[in-house]
């Protein structure tokens, strides 16, 4: 969810039975295990398991707990994340990135990959995400696997834009609460750098070992010629500031500017340049139907977890590092930043919605807010619905027909040795007190 609620919306709302985190467990499951035991009835019927799940506990907030504002809440952030996620696909479908001559060695992919990081900063996890991945697929098109896929979205999708608020939705979120824009950059470059750095250095020993897979004869060849690059499309550039732009609006108008530039991208862009992208809208509408499964069985689940979250016992930076992070990589890690950020300000008798309270946490405990921030953003790419952008890449991956790892192949095979032991590393340097 990219947008907080508005407070009118707000409304206190009775608190929801446990058992209504069935449709969520549900939604999960079914996103894990359906592509996997029963692929064709899922891209048949997908849609229509997110909205019947959806609709569960729709019915319950609206018929039980009698909470339509909190529902009206929801539906406004799932449009805003709609309109966000929809035009930047729409337009940065529109640049073309032409690769020609030699195909990638793991060296220039870690250089592309840090590059893609970097932007991430400047136009945000899924700008940068849309814009890069599809070059990313063509420079590796000859020994393109599921690695690939993954440490993209680790990456750029998600570690990469934890260094500015533009970056990634729950800093932008702890922006719009108050937090300087370079107290983020000046608090969050230190993990940021660690975790890249590990980051790119695992990715190299693998892809070194996947690039030596293939015979010499055939990486010569494939690799002779030097690379060169062409940018078709420059124009959606201003259209992508517009986009960015709008973020900082208040809701309406930036729903509106954003769709705006999105119909202005598609009707000025030529036709050659989409169909270089194999521009399709399939990627768009699979996430946009998943995703009305997701925010609406989220409701009870982000409504239950606000009510324990300052009786768990939560007291440490380690504590908030890994709890923030290990639900955001099950949940939309924008409303469980926060969530525990204001269960951090609450256990020093502070609030998260007053201007005054934010000035004097982050001058005394600061790092608090950092262990949030961090575990937030990064734990973002622990599944594929952890945060917007992952979802993106994959659908725009299968589109390709590139090798795209399934929901459990991606978590075990990838998350489980990979990240976690970084996150590790990164939670014993900088939370261990």
């Amino acid at each position: 969810m990219i947008f907080p609620i508005d407070s009118a919306l707000a409304a206190a709302v009775p608190d929801p039975h446990p058992a209504m985190v069935i449709p969520f467990c549900a939604m999960l499951l079914s996103i894990a295990l359906f592509p996997i035991f029963l692929k064709h009835h899922w891209e048949r019927y997908y849609h229509h398991i997110s909205m019947g799940l959806g609709a569960i506990s729709l019915f319950y907030y609206l018929f039980i707990l009698h909470a339509p504002m909190r529902v009206l809440g929801v539906v406004e952030e799932y449009f805003s994340f709609i309109a966000l996620i929809g035009s930047l696909f729409v337009v940065t479908s529109g640049i073309h990135i032409r690769v020609k001559g030699g195909e990638s060695t793991p060296w220039m992919n870690c250089v592309y990959l840090l590059i893609s990081a970097l932007l991430s900063n400047v136009l945000g996890t899924t700008g940068a995400s849309m814009l890069m991945v599809r070059p990313w697929i063509r420079m590796n098109k000859y020994r393109f696997t599921s690695l690939h896929t993954v440490f993209f979205i680790y990456i750029v999708s998600n570690v990469g834009g934890c260094l500015t608020p533009v970056g990634d939705p729950p800093l932008f979120l702890g922006y719009l609460k108050g937090v300087p824009f370079w107290w983020v950059v000046q608090n969050c470059w230190k993990p940021w750098a660690l975790a890249l750095a590990l980051l790119l250095a695992a990715f190299y020993a693998f892809d070194r070992i996947n690039f030596l897979k293939a015979p010499r004869p055939i990486r010569e060849m494939e690799t002779a010629a030097a690379e060169s690059w062409k940018i078709d499309g420059l124009r959606n550039l201003l259209f992508l500031g517009g986009i960015l732009g709008a973020v900082f609006l208040p809701a309406g108008f930036r729903e509106v500017v954003m769709v705006l530039s999105a119909v202005a991208s598609w009707k000025l862009t030529p036709a050659t340049v989409h169909h270089a992208n194999d521009f399709s809208m399939g990627p768009i509408k699979e996430v946009a139907w998943l995703f009305i499964g997701i925010f609406a069985t989220m409701i009870p689940v982000l409504d239950y977890l606000e009510l324990p979250s300052r009786t768990l016992g939560i007291n440490t930076e380690m504590h908030f590092f890994w709890l923030s992070g290990m639900l955001s990589g099950v949940l939309d890690n924008a409303p469980t930043y926060l969530t525990f950020a204001a269960a951090a300000f609450g256990r020093f008798g502070l609030h998260l919605n007053n201007p005054g309270d934010v000035a004097t946490f982050l001058q005394n405990h600061g790092s608090y807010l950092v262990a949030i921030s961090t575990g937030a953003v990064f734990f973002g790419s622990l599944t594929y619905i952890g945060n917007g952008p992952n979802l993106m890449v994959k659908a725009i991956a299968e589109h390709s027909k590139v090798h795209t790892p399934n929901f459990f192949y991606y978590f075990i095979r990838f998350s489980v040795p990979v990240l976690l032991p970084i996150f590790t590393i990164i939670s014993l340097i900088f939370y261990r007190h």
